[in-house]
């Protein structure tokens, strides 16, 4: 199979798959349960969220293991399991995907911070490299490094995906517009600065996730093409900006409006689109559908 960097150097614009965590919970994850865990307790309810994306036209999806770090899984007393974890969930999607589409492990934030003296550079590096070795494993063709909002948790798990896998290594992080109109993470990065600082590590494509809806990712992607032309961005937006609505947290944005965005994220210089929190399958059917057809 043809490595996602190759597809994008012909040419292709592909189409990633959409919310994990939401989907979950409408399948009956409670609060507080270890969504990890659902790998080995829960295997054909993940299964068949794998499998939905692949038949809404995906070309790739990404693992149930967003939270399979020994520091997140230590919540739930599993800490001992990461590898068996985080091989599952590969597996899970690798069934899923077949030999034809690609699967990225998903590998999110530890929770720990390095500037607040919590954890150490070597102990972050240690543990993404356990989670991304089981990942590969377990059948992922890339690593996906997501949800990042410090730089420096961005890099050891980018380097450590890099120097203990054969897979292609993705780095996103999460933007949120300030009151001065520009797009920053949680500890203060911008997307700028974000490609000066990750690529000498040798991610191979990078992005943002989360955050945001699909038009102010566009924004984001203006800004990554105005410091580098050529690196692969990926862009996997949340079904628009969340709203509290009887006693829940709904995404507004309808497949057809998240469709509707497609173009201009293309035209900004996206090569890769999928959806984050609160898209579904009928989500990444539209933007299969606009995707195909330019």
């Amino acid at each position: 199979m043809q490595r996602i960097n190759e597809k994008i150097q012909a040419g292709k614009i592909l189409v990633s798959d959409g919310a994990w965590g939401t989907y979950l919970q409408q399948k009956g994850l409670s609060p507080g349960e270890c969504p990890e865990l659902w790998n080995i307790e829960h295997y054909d309810e993940v299964l068949e969220i794998a499998k939905s994306y692949i038949n809404a036209g995906a070309d790739m999806i990404e693992t149930n293991s967003f939270g399979g770090s020994r520091f997140k899984l230590e919540h739930y007393g599993l800490e001992r399991r990461v590898f068996e974890i985080n091989k599952a969930a590969a597996e899970i999607s690798r069934k899923a995907a077949g030999i034809e589409k690609h699967v990225l492990g998903s590998v999110g934030p530890t929770g720990k911070i390095v500037m607040t003296g919590n954890v150490t550079p070597e102990e972050l590096y240690e543990a993404f490299k356990e989670q991304s070795i089981a990942l590969e494993e377990g059948g992922a063709d890339a690593i996906v490094v997501e949800t990042m909002s410090d730089l420096e948790e961005a890099r050891q798990a980018v380097k450590a995906a890099k120097e203990n896998t054969g897979c292609e290594v993705i780095c996103t992080m999460t933007f949120e517009r300030t009151v001065d109109n520009d797009y920053k993470s949680m500890m203060g990065v911008s997307p700028s600065q974000m490609v000066d600082e990750i690529i000498d590590h040798g991610v191979e494509i990078i992005g943002a996730n989360c955050g945001n809806g699909i038009e102010g990712m566009i924004q984001i992607v203006k800004e990554i093409r105005k410091v580098n032309r050529t690196i692969p961005v990926l862009i996997h937006a949340n079904a628009g900006i969340p709203v509290f609505k009887d006693g829940a947290t709904v995404f507004p944005e309808t497949p057809e409006q998240m469709a509707g965005f497609v173009n201009q994220l293309i035209d900004a210089g996206a090569n890769i689109i999928g959806g984050c929190c609160g898209t579904t399958p009928d989500h990444i059917r539209k933007v299969v559908e606009i995707v195909r057809a330019v």
